[in-house]
């Protein structure tokens, strides 16, 4: 039997059912949607709390939704507070098999919490993250009164995405450089950036070998198909996971997305693909921070955030590339091969000029409110 690229699969699986237009018996906000709408209301501005429809504490966590998660599960839960917001990992929400320690879950709580403190600075607040490790990492953020500032990063919530496509190969300039590497630096947190082309083909080398280790693991493949979201309906109704349509693909079915999915994803289908996706890109940087320990995770989470805010201001994409950072027999290689000595790398990713990619969704603020 003939090999069959991704672009083969993309068009059988096309010609097999046409994307739905429109939406039957799913809901999206208590309407039903299309997919278009439903990605409109997800990412659209603070119109609502300008119209004064939406309280400013909630607003401010629909902004904070908005940041990247492994897997899109969007792992966390938000406690309004007095003067101050809880953000939580939301254990149900785990990936044991590709995050067994939850490094990624706590770098998700990261993300999600610089997205807030910098639509809380837009708003007039000023928030002051601390992780509570007595708490199990919780991040408690105090808000005080300010001056509101609009920066540029607060405009790019709304644009970010991880752009799982090839970019255009074109390096970025040294000011860009500078601002990428100063907005990913943080307290005990660097950012490492590599754009020599023998060190991008090394690590592409690390890429190959942790994602082979991957998808030879039958738990992880499982895990990372229950994420996926092959319908356009399927991905509204759960406002979460990887769409398939976010890397390019048609928009499927369950029942048929899963049949192909498992005919067609495969090591070398995969590797090919990061391979050509690694060699469009301008550039890989690699988070690392001082201290092994959920505190330093979340800090790894707020400056990749501050590194992908300032990025998409710049009209510069990013797309991660974290298998070597994700199987234990890898990583330790990757951290020898850039002189890291004890230090674990937490984060590979790739950046790029390039064009947008279909939007993921995210579920509505209700649904991860709790209380403490």
């Amino acid at each position: 039997m003939a090999h069959l690229t991704r672009r083969h699969f993309s068009t059988r699986c096309a010609s097999a059912m046409a994307p739905p237009l429109l939406l039957g018996g799913c809901s999206f906000g208590n309407a039903e949607v299309s997919y278009t709408e439903a990605v409109q209301r997800t990412w659209q501005r603070d119109a609502p709390v300008a119209a004064g429809r939406v309280p400013l504490l909630e607003e401010l966590v629909r902004c904070a939704t908005l940041a990247p998660s492994s897997h899109n599960t969007q792992c966390w839960k938000f406690a309004l507070q007095e003067q101050a917001i809880a953000v939580m990992p939301d254990l149900s929400r785990r990936c044991p098999a590709v995050d067994p320690d939850d490094h990624h879950l706590f770098v998700s709580l990261g993300c999600a919490t610089e997205n807030l403190v910098q639509a809380a600075l837009a708003h007039g607040l000023k928030a002051e993250p601390v992780v509570d490790t007595s708490a199990g990492g919780v991040v408690r953020v105090r808000l005080d009164p300010t001056r509101a500032a609009t920066s540029d990063l607060f405009g790019a919530i709304f644009e970010r995405q991880c752009t799982r496509a090839e970019f255009d190969g074109r390096p970025v300039s040294s000011d860009e450089r500078k601002l990428l590497e100063r907005a990913g630096t943080g307290t005990g947190v660097e950012v490492l950036i590599l754009d020599d082309p023998a060190a991008m083909e090394k690590m592409l080398a690390y890429v190959v070998a942790a994602n082979t280790a991957q998808m030879d693991d039958s738990a992880f493949v499982e895990e990372l198909k229950h994420w996926i979201r092959f319908g356009d309906a399927e991905a509204v109704c759960t406002g979460d996971g990887l769409f398939v349509g976010a890397s390019g693909n048609p928009s499927l079915p369950r029942w048929l997305g899963e049949r192909l999915f498992s005919s067609f994803f495969t090591a070398k289908s995969e590797n090919d693909k990061y391979a050509k996706q690694l060699r469009s890109s301008a550039s890989i940087a690699v988070f690392v921070s001082a201290g092994n320990d959920r505190a330093h995770w979340v800090e790894v989470g707020r400056c990749y955030q501050r590194f992908a805010l300032q990025a998409t201001a710049l009209g510069i994409r990013n797309a991660f590339l974290n298998q070597p950072v994700e199987v234990a027999g890898v990583r330790p290689q990757l951290a020898h091969a850039l002189g890291l000595g004890a230090r674990r790398p937490d984060l590979v990713v790739r950046f790029g000029r390039g064009r947008a990619m279909p939007r993921s969704l995210r579920r509505p603020v209700a649904t991860v409110l709790t209380s403490e």
